[in-house]
């Protein structure tokens, strides 16, 4: 038996993960079903769109199913008569009959090296904290959160201009990647799996609201981190004469001479906010209510009146 011939079903939804599935399905894997979640509404007219897999999935001619609850619907899952799930990001609780039932069980790609940021927000939270690098664990699952057997790990540095986006591409082809390294492997039982150290576990839980707000009072490049571990989504913003301003491009620079929490106005092609130790400088801003806009042409407008304002 060759090892693209197992019956592999594939769950995930966003675009970190239609990018496994398609290579997958280049590299010649055997992919019987996908499971994704249900489309959801989207824009002010509330419109249906589907997800980035389901998407992908019809573009490759792959049955597709969107089950509103994996735990009561997943015997749909089992019609495919899968010998081994693949998940990447799919977003719900995979149910017990589900993991017991493929022959080789169930795995799961998760982005950072485990057991450190166990949770649903492993990405962002390894920016946000400023860290050097981040890495892709390839595992077992189980009925735990992010707790299963390791199978594969690799490294991945974070460059200091990586935003949210860019290290979400950069995880996506990392995993895809080494699914391909590993799976061979995996099917001819060539592999060691490790079991996490519980101690040395961190948590990386979901963003919520409160978060997306900037606060200048910090280390800027705390800030700077803050920033670009939400660019370009859920995406973040500061408050300024009770007004809400979207960061869309920025980076950060040292200096003594702060004035901190403060909009210093426009210095050469960006705008001034200055912190701690240094300054955020932001390129592309979008005020509420209004298109985004480079910092001169805000500047020329609103920003003039509100140089050596505080932020709210």
């Amino acid at each position: 038996m060759r090892y693209c011939d197992q019956r592999i079903v594939f769950m995930g939804t966003p675009e970190f993960a239609s990018n496994i599935l398609k290579g997958l399905v280049e590299a010649g894997f055997n992919i019987v079903g996908v499971v994704s979640q249900p489309d959801k509404e989207v824009g002010r007219k509330r419109i249906l769109q589907p997800s980035s897999v389901k998407k992908t999935a019809i573009e490759l001619g792959l049955p597709v199913i969107t089950p509103i609850r994996i735990r009561n619907e997943y015997e749909e899952v089992l019609r495919f008569e899968p010998e081994l799930i693949i998940t990447a990001a799919y977003g719900q609780i995979v149910p017990k009959a589900l993991l017991e039932y493929p022959k080789y069980k169930c795995i799961n790609t998760h982005g950072s090296l485990l057991p450190k940021y166990r949770g649903g927000a492993p990405i962002q939270r390894s920016i946000i904290n400023g860290d050097d690098f981040t890495g892709m664990s390839i595992m077992y699952m189980n009925e735990k959160m992010d707790e299963g057997d390791i199978l594969y790990q690799k490294k991945l540095p974070i460059d200091i201009h990586d935003t949210n986006s860019d290290l979400f591409v950069k995880m996506s082809d990392l995993a895809l990647e080494m699914l391909l390294e590993f799976l061979p492997r995996f099917f001819e039982g060539d592999f060691k799996a490790i079991k996490q150290n519980d101690e040395e576990a961190t948590y990386a839980y979901n963003l919520d609201k409160e978060i997306e707000h900037v606060s200048f009072e910090d280390d800027v490049k705390k800030v700077y981190d803050h920033i670009r571990g939400l660019l370009d989504n859920p995406g973040c913003y500061f408050m300024l004469k009770e007004k809400k301003y979207k960061i869309e491009m920025c980076f950060f620079e040292y200096a003594e001479d702060v004035e901190v929490n403060t909009f210093r106005g426009l210095k050469n092609d960006y705008l001034r906010f200055d912190c701690l130790n240094g300054f955020i400088k932001v390129y592309m801003i979008k005020p509420e209510g209004k298109n985004s806009m480079d910092g001169r042409s805000f500047y020329n407008g609103a920003g003039r009146n509100l140089v050596g304002e505080k932020l709210g």
